[in-house]
């Protein structure tokens, strides 16, 4: 599923999630192709200036909320993940 994610540090992701049974205090949400989401509504992938993964694990207890994207930012999004 791809979701708008607000991180507890104020930024913005658009990215494919996905939920990770691990061992407690592991990371548990996998991050697909993320993408950080600016003002002025463009999208930069997350993290590329220093790392070429495009895949990243993050604790749940990093994200303030998770949302539904507006149509017009889903399809941005997957015009560049394709």
């Amino acid at each position: 599923m791809i979701k708008l994610l607000v991180l507890m540090n104020s930024v913005i992701l658009l990215s494919k999630i996905e939920e990770v049974s691990t061992e407690l205090g592991e990371p548990d949400c996998k991050l697909i192709e993320p993408f950080v989401l600016n003002s002025d509504e463009t999208l930069v992938p997350w993290l590329l200036e220093c790392s070429s993964q495009n895949t990243f694990m993050i604790h749940s207890d990093k994200i303030l909320t998770i949302v539904d994207p507006k149509p017009t930012l889903l399809e941005k999004y997957l015009n560049l993940t394709k």
